[in-house]
């Protein structure tokens, strides 16, 4: 173990890189943890909100992230300070992107159905920058042998078909496969060759006329989306919390005498 750590993470100066990816989800574990006993009233824990204003986290997570990002920039991939600028940027991309919904929506949407967004985007963010460490570089070229690497045109090729996969399955309403096929393009092959999202522009320029294949996309989109929106939740609830519950709308009250 010891080996393949110092062979696939210190010599490839990786080190840093798992170091921030640890703070970002250690951040994000422990910024949920206090925001639900915020929540429920529990523990020391409070909002701050100095002179009225409630100041989210996503804000010193920004000032972290800038100063981090800069810091590693300027320390390399080597020594002590790119460890600790590492950790710095890790906390502060936690604290921001635990509040991304609230960005996106420009609302405190924290815990709504929209503030899923939020857990969403730190999942596959931890995932893609795991899919790093383990060795996997964007639009897969490091599938290519030595003898192609050292060619231009190989590389320009398979960066353009790969990039072509990516951006298909996007345009097909796949967002997430297409973000992750930019680190394995076969999953990207997959979202480009299937069936587009009912809603996507894909399907509103290519299969406005094509009433069988617009049919069939929204049967396999209800059917993905009935067996697929319940374990997703469930999951997200897990990590982020269930968002708050809105009450059903009650009879109206009828007229009085």
């Amino acid at each position: 173990m010891g080996h393949w750590f110092q062979q696939n993470i210190v010599e490839p100066g990786k080190l840093p890189l798992l170091i921030a990816l640890s703070a970002f989800v250690l951040t994000f574990a422990v910024t949920r943890m206090i925001t639900r006993m915020i929540r429920a009233g529990k523990g020391p824990f409070r909002n701050v909100t100095p002179g009225g204003v409630h100041v989210h986290h996503v804000v010193p997570g920004v000032v972290l992230s800038v100063v981090g990002g800069f810091g590693a920039v300027a320390s390399g991939q080597q020594g002590v300070a790119a460890g600790v600028f590492a950790v710095v940027f890790g906390v502060g991309a936690g604290l921001v992107l635990d509040e991304f919904a609230l960005i996106l929506h420009l609302d405190d949407v924290y815990w709504t159905e929209e503030g899923r967004q939020s857990v969403e985007v730190v999942v596959l963010t931890a995932s893609l920058v795991l899919l790093v460490l383990l060795g996997f570089s964007p639009l897969g070229v490091d599938e290519l042998t030595g003898e192609e690497q050292q060619g231009r045109l190989g590389v320009v090729l398979t960066y353009v078909a790969n990039f072509g996969f990516v951006l298909i399955a996007l345009f097909k309403g796949k967002a997430r496969m297409a973000v992750i096929g930019t680190l394995i393009p076969f999953v990207a092959l997959i979202g480009a060759i299937r069936l587009a999202r009912p809603a996507s522009l894909w399907a509103k320029r290519f299969y406005r006329r094509r009433h069988r294949a617009r049919a069939r996309a929204v049967l396999r989109a209800y059917h993905h989306d009935v067996r697929w929106v319940g374990p997703r939740r469930r999951f997200q609830d897990l990590i982020g919390g269930a968002p708050d519950r809105t009450p059903l709308p009650g009879p109206r009250p009828g007229p009085g005498p």
